[in-house]
């Protein structure tokens, strides 16, 4: 049996980011610790999404997105504007700042976003690694068309193929679009593996699954998605992680020594500053 896990719905003021990981059902999948579905919305002129900048340490995040675009700057002084089908992918390894907001040009008119978020907890032997900024634009991924379907490999491996992008432990993380009636059989190549269904009806082995959620798969499974109407999903997963991981604010570590160490470098600005970007979330109090 899978397990449909339902999103934690958050309302930023008209903008809906729902997070399925981490669960009760499920602390994580593979290496992914967090997982979050951004929209889709609808900005009206002058608005957008404002994230100051924030610190991560001992995780990777990782930015898809469907429509819109989203402008990132970090303490390593980079500058990038993601577009839909690219890969931003950031690791923060042993401390890195950075900042999300929509860029100046799009506000001047109505603009939509839609995408996901993830962080994929490094190895423990990587946790302290240099922090680092990749962008991997949208024709440098692997992508397959068939049969009604259509899949970009975002990150790690998948039905033959594999991402430029560099990751840390086996990893799958595939963008998947089917027409309506198409097809989609799940390999079994991945220890974990789960679904998230972003927009539209399927069904799973012929059963109905609902939309947003997260469907987490049995191993060694090879279910068979079938799309009802046109469908956008995310295929995740890969090798668990090797031991369990404490997770505070945007924290993610071994270690709950080290969270208070990263709270304290937050405090005392020892992460650096974002050039170009002034303003800072300040730690959470509890």
């Amino acid at each position: 049996m899978s397990t449909i896990i339902a999103p934690r719905v958050h309302d930023l003021g008209g903008f809906q980011v729902r997070r399925a990981v981490p669960s009760i059902q499920a602390r994580s999948v593979g290496p992914f610790v967090f997982v979050d579905h951004m929209g889709p919305a609808l900005f009206e002129p002058g608005r957008g999404i404002d994230v100051r900048p924030h610190p991560h340490i001992g995780l990777a995040t990782v930015t898809f997105l469907w429509s819109g675009s989203i402008g990132h700057r970090d303490t390593l002084g980079s500058v990038q504007d993601i577009n839909p089908g690219d890969v931003n992918w950031m690791t923060a390894g042993r401390g890195i700042a950075h900042s999300e907001r929509t860029p100046q040009a799009l506000r001047a008119g109505e603009h939509p976003l839609h995408g996901m978020q993830t962080w994929v907890a490094l190895p423990k032997s990587f946790e302290e690694t240099a922090p680092a900024f990749h962008h991997h634009g949208a024709a440098t991924l692997p992508q397959l068309r068939r049969d009604g379907a259509w899949l970009r490999v975002v990150a790690g491996r998948g039905y033959g193929e594999e991402s430029p992008v560099q990751v840390f432990s086996d990893t799958l993380y595939v963008a998947v679009d089917l027409d309506a009636d198409a097809e989609l059989a799940i390999e079994d190549s991945h220890a974990e593996r789960a679904i998230y269904l972003l927009e539209g009806k399927a069904q799973l082995d012929g059963a109905d699954i609902p939309e947003k959620h997260l469907i987490v798969l049995d191993p060694g499974t090879r279910p068979v998605l079938r799309a009802k109407t046109p469908l956008k999903a995310m295929l995740l997963g890969g090798e668990p992680l090797d031991g369990p991981r404490h997770l505070w604010w945007n924290f993610v570590s071994s270690s709950k020594e080290r969270i208070e160490q990263a709270k304290q470098d937050w405090l005392d600005g020892r992460f650096g500053q974002v050039p170009g970007d002034d303003e800072f979330i300040p730690l959470p109090e509890r």
